[in-house]
């Protein structure tokens, strides 16, 4: 099987290493593509951006908010299947049945950063056949996991998986202030330790998110309530989400009102 993959970038070159097949990049950097075949080796290949050459796949590894256009561009050079990487479902695949209607079609989510596989891959899949099949043996080879699921469901799931999880953390990043040493609590690690991580990302990665996928509104709509709230209503809203995520916890009190004490039994203290 020979593979076409559109996007010499860090997830292409993860897919062109994670699949048994003659591997091919293309990339409007000439350079980019010769670093990624370099990287994979055996035997991996360079072409035109505007090539005519065809292959038995076709992998769209370009940004998300390129991924329609990826699509129609390079359609007619796919012969059994085409595939993206992009991080969204749902255009890439009505891209794919309109320009490629024929042939095996698939967007796969890789829900991890590159240097971090194996791990989940999320999976949706139209008229998939062998090769589609054969793909995801390869994959799975690797040690990852295939997850099936529909493009509604993955695109409605990445509002809060990454548009809102990445919106808090950078608000988190943005809005602390120095403290002194030993200071410190275990939440405020946590939160330090998830904006390290988020921080080592590529900037133009976490703005596609957030142009493709709604949820960053939602958390501004939460923090504008919290800096709004009496202390009532802060603890029902604590009291709200103690509900939500731990739902099976018995010892959740219910939120105070006025005939019953609010003293916190641990003296003021939190479960930091």
């Amino acid at each position: 099987m020979d593979v076409l993959i559109v996007g010499a970038g860090a997830m292409g070159t993860w897919f062109g290493r994670a699949v048994d097949a003659a591997v091919t990049f293309t990339d409007v950097d000439a350079d980019a593509a010769a670093t990624a075949a370099d990287a994979v080796g055996s035997g991996a290949d360079t072409t035109a951006l505007e090539g005519t050459d065809s292959y038995d796949v076709v992998c769209l590894a370009v940004p998300m908010t390129h991924v329609t256009d990826a699509v129609a561009d390079h359609a007619d050079r796919a012969e059994r299947a085409i595939v993206d990487v992009s991080g969204v479902m749902g255009p890439p695949l009505e891209a794919m049945a309109t320009h490629a209607p024929d042939l095996e079609r698939a967007s796969l989510h890789p829900l991890f950063a590159p240097e971090r596989a194996p791990g989940s891959i999320a999976v949706v899949s139209e008229d998939a056949g062998p090769t589609i099949e054969t793909l995801l043996g390869d994959l799975t080879d690797r040690g990852n996991e295939p997850i099936e699921t529909t493009a509604t469901e993955h695109d409605e799931a990445m509002e809060t998986v990454q548009a809102a999880t990445h919106a808090a953390v950078l608000s988190f990043a943005l809005a602390a202030e120095p403290v002194p040493d030993g200071f410190e609590t275990p939440i405020f690690e946590g939160l330090r330790t998830l904006v390290e991580k988020l921080t080592e990302g590529t900037p133009r990665v976490y703005a596609d998110i957030q142009g493709t996928f709604d949820g960053a509104d939602r958390v501004a709509e939460a923090a504008a309530t919290i800096a709004d709230a009496d202390a009532a209503e802060l603890e029902s809203l604590y009291q709200a989400a103690a509900r939500e995520w731990q739902p099976d916890d018995s010892e959740i009190k219910a939120p105070a009102d006025d005939t019953t004490d609010a003293t916190d039994t641990n003296g003021g203290s939190t479960n930091e």
